[in-house]
């Protein structure tokens, strides 16, 4: 059972929390990104982009690489179709370990940097929408970089 907020680790992105908002509407997870480029690195195509892990925090930036999975057209929640990149990476919620496919998008007028869409928790959790940090309670009561003032 989670909550219908959590922390999340995306470890091969170099993030080592950030608060993700469980979405079942949506069926993609979605990671705040922005300056994404795309370039060819041993014949794959690339995307290398930087992230803001902490809410109301412009300071903490990761610069993360990724194999691109593809380009795809989204619906955001404006009801607008976007086309965005998609990469495949592993999450990580309560020490499990899996892969989701992950879109890149600015969120910075969103109040999660991450959404966690329903394929990502399909089959793995039950979401309780009155809960908050179930799994990662932990988390938020560890000590973190406290953002620059």
């Amino acid at each position: 059972m989670i909550g219908w907020r959590e922390w999340l680790d995306l470890p091969a992105l170099g993030i080592a929390e950030i608060k993700a908002k469980i979405d079942t509407g949506a069926r993609t997870s979605a990671l705040h990104a922005f300056h994404v480029k795309s370039f060819k690195k041993d014949g794959k195509e690339m995307i290398r982009f930087q992230v803001h892990p902490y809410q109301k925090d412009s300071h903490n930036t990761v610069t993360a690489e990724a194999e691109l999975l593809e380009w795809r057209h989204v619906t955001n929640s404006g009801g607008h179709q976007q086309l965005r990149p998609v990469i495949l990476t592993p999450v990580e919620l309560a020490g499990q370990l899996w892969n989701i496919e992950l879109t890149l998008t600015n969120r910075d007028v969103m109040g999660f940097r991450m959404l966690l869409g329903r394929e990502a928790v399909r089959q793995r959790f039950l979401v309780d929408p009155g809960g908050s940090f179930l799994l990662s309670e932990a988390k938020t009561t560890k000590s973190r970089k406290q953002p620059h003032p």
